[in-house]
């Protein structure tokens, strides 16, 4: 997992392997990140774009960036979060991800929310420079995770914790 701090938005990811959408012997590995973003600042903020940085296990980087995400441009208020599902493919059984959120306050201003690096890695594998993502772990994806419907969901938000070709799942949540 990984987690960074920006001006009061957190944002949190996991990944994991999709094996049944992976074709290793092709060249092909999927993994699915699901990310959080929770405003845990004082004022409010709308992900107006994002900025990912896509690297393969031989050091290929590719850069996505768009409007919102999974068509969505959240407007979070203060104790909100927002939540989904995507997936990238990779040509090697690892790499990374990173990037940024422009985020938009009320009254105009913007800043970019930092995505910290998380690793894309098949559950299990050795010979990963782990000391870079210390936090980060592999894992298999759980069926849940896997569907890629769209959903939404009331809850609590949480106080702690490419090839641009994706499906996705989305659920918003908010403490009010």
């Amino acid at each position: 997992m990984s987690s960074a701090i920006t001006q009061g938005i957190r944002v949190t990811v996991e990944s994991g392997y999709l094996e049944e959408r992976s074709s290793p012997h092709e060249g092909q590995y999927a993994f699915a990140y699901t990310v959080r973003i929770s405003n845990e600042g004082a004022s409010s903020a709308q992900l107006r774009s994002r900025h990912w940085i896509i690297t393969d296990g031989d050091g290929k980087v590719e850069e996505v960036q768009g409007p919102g995400v999974v068509g969505a441009q959240p407007h979070l208020r203060p104790g909100q979060a927002f939540e989904y599902t995507s997936w990238c493919m990779l040509r090697t059984p690892h790499g990374s991800m990173q990037g940024t959120y422009q985020m938009e306050r009320d009254d105009g201003s913007r800043f970019d929310a930092d995505i910290a690096p998380f690793l894309l890695a098949l559950p299990y594998s050795l010979n990963w420079p782990s000391s870079t993502f210390a936090s980060s772990t592999a894992r298999p994806v759980s069926p849940r995770t896997r569907r890629c419907t769209a959903r939404s969901r009331r809850a609590p938000a949480r106080s702690s914790r490419g090839r641009s070709r994706s499906r996705s799942a989305v659920r918003a949540t908010s403490s009010g």
